[in-house]
């Protein structure tokens, strides 16, 4: 399972809604790259068939099944303070991570 915090929820909520997303909805995946052999992203997306749908503090968002195994446990918050990241994940599963927050391994 995935969860987002209420701050990442009011944070995706409000991006939908600038975005007018319609039937797209946002993607939480994990691909090849940065500073630490991989990397947390996200995008609006519409659902693809090997995807599994999520919902956490009322908001839907997709996970594909190998995203999904890097991803599982993770909690997903929102930092828009002082010295705020912005999205971070919180990952169970990471053993390492950078200092940005968007790469682990």
């Amino acid at each position: 399972m995935i969860t987002l915090t209420e701050r990442a929820a009011a944070q995706i909520q409000k991006l939908q809604a600038e975005k007018a997303a319609g039937d797209q909805l946002l993607r939480i995946f994990v691909e090849a790259g940065g500073c630490s052999g991989f990397e947390y992203g996200m995008s609006f997306d519409a659902k693809k068939e090997d995807d599994q749908q999520f919902e956490s503090q009322g908001v839907a968002f997709l996970v594909d099944a190998t995203s999904f195994e890097y991803l599982d446990g993770s909690e997903v918050d929102f930092d828009d303070g002082l010295s705020g990241k912005g999205f971070e994940v919180r990952n169970p599963n990471a053993t390492n991570t950078c200092g940005c927050g968007r790469s682990f391994n």
